[in-house]
């Protein structure tokens, strides 16, 4: 073998890298779920990410950042809802942004859970027993039979002094009529925790919105700018912002655009399995905020990681907000 050919399989190098070896935990002798989870520093791929996300989410917390968490409805339809009404009954964020289906889900577990099921079903004869299918959670459908009797008596009282109101407004009055330890509506509402829902009819509280209104009142109505102004101006009142996204959607843009006002969000960590390759807002890096302004160009200051969120978030909670 010549020597050029020999130089082409085994090219070599010249200099040591000076960064850190690439090491796993190890799980010889006793074993601490806070060492596994510091030991993803040097794992590499998405464990790396996953420490990164952690530790901008202290960064956070000891700079005293306005936090902003937001997330679609899936994360409540799933085993996070508690996750995340822990992080609102702690007072540990500052601010939500979430869907309407967040919202209706959140109310119905209050008085009836939710069951696991299965991915590969007989989606006609679902439909013929009344059982609607997220993934491999089922929902039956009596859950919005009540939900809608549950909150025709709440519309009653919410519209009866004013009738135009805002989503913010919606949230927290419908969060202080529930009595649930593991509900975030309520835990928000306890601690005063804004929460912001700019496509509130785009679930079945728009559905039992339009009904209520086309029965019982058709002057009541939505309004969604003066939410927009209250969340402009909370950013512009606050020294630094940190984002925590979880997964994509109008939420995660409510969060990035209302920063923009503010020269842009100080921190950022995103959780998502959206592509980038389609253009979609879903599947856009931290980095392609920073090129409209949204995010704050500054070294280690954003990162997403690239995993579905009930692998992840219950990890990435546990070590932003249980380590002090």
């Amino acid at each position: 073998m010549s020597d050029e050919s020999h130089e082409h399989v085994v090219p070599g190098s010249e200099e040591e890298l000076d960064s850190e070896d690439v090491a796993g935990y190890d799980f010889r002798g006793d074993f601490d779920f806070f060492d596994m989870l510091s030991s993803y520093e040097t794992t590499g791929f998405q464990a790396t990410h996953l420490s990164e996300a952690i530790e901008l989410i202290r960064a956070m917390r000891e700079e005293g950042a306005e936090i902003y968490l937001t997330f679609t409805s899936n994360i409540v339809s799933s085993g996070l809802r508690e996750t995340l009404a822990y992080l609102a009954r702690e007072d540990l964020v500052d601010v939500m942004i979430t869907t309407s289906g967040s919202i209706t889900e959140d109310v119905i577990k209050t008085e009836k859970p939710f069951k696991m099921g299965e991915w590969d079903v007989d989606e006609a004869e679902m439909r013929e027993q009344g059982i609607n299918r997220l993934g491999n959670i089922f929902v039956p459908s009596d859950r919005y039979v009540w939900l809608e009797s549950y909150l025709n008596d709440f519309f009653e009282d919410f519209f009866a002094e004013e009738k135009i109101r805002t989503p913010m407004e919606f949230s927290r009055e419908l969060g202080e009529t529930l009595d649930d330890e593991d509900s975030i509506l309520s835990n928000a509402a306890d601690n005063d925790i804004p929460i912001f829902c700019p496509a509130l009819t785009d679930a079945e509280v728009g559905n039992f919105l339009y009904y209520y209104r086309q029965g019982y009142d058709s002057d009541i109505g939505i309004e969604i700018v003066d939410d927009y102004d209250t969340l402009i101006e909370q950013g512009l009142l606050a020294d630094k912002t940190g984002l925590i996204v979880l997964g994509g959607g109008v939420p995660k843009h409510h969060a990035i655009m209302t920063n923009l006002f503010r020269g842009g969000a100080d921190y950022a960590v995103y959780v998502s399995t959206g592509m980038e390759g389609d253009g979609s807002l879903s599947g856009a890096p931290p980095h392609e905020a920073v090129s409209w302004g949204k995010i704050k160009q500054e070294a280690k200051n954003y990162v997403q990681v690239e995993a579905e969120a009930t692998l992840v978030v219950p990890m990435l909670v546990a070590g932003g907000f249980k380590v002090e």
